[in-house]
């Protein structure tokens, strides 16, 4: 039987939602091992002068822990 457990992060970039999850992604799996799978709890963006800067997501990442 497998044990998973759930971690929040927040992740941002300068190109896109898409890129700041894969980012988010990318740099859990270099300090969690076994992750599974990761789902978006919500998005936001960094205005500066009417213009989008930085895209924003907060997620939670789900890993199998280790027996």
């Amino acid at each position: 039987m497998a044990i998973a457990r759930v971690t929040e992060i927040v992740s941002s970039s300068p190109a896109s939602f898409e890129d700041a999850v894969q980012k988010g992604i990318e740099r859990a799996n270099e300090t969690l091992q076994n992750v599974r799978g990761a789902w978006i709890q919500d998005q936001k963006v960094e205005v500066v002068n009417g213009r989008v800067t930085e895209y924003r997501v907060n997620l939670k990442v789900t890993f199998v822990l280790n027996d």
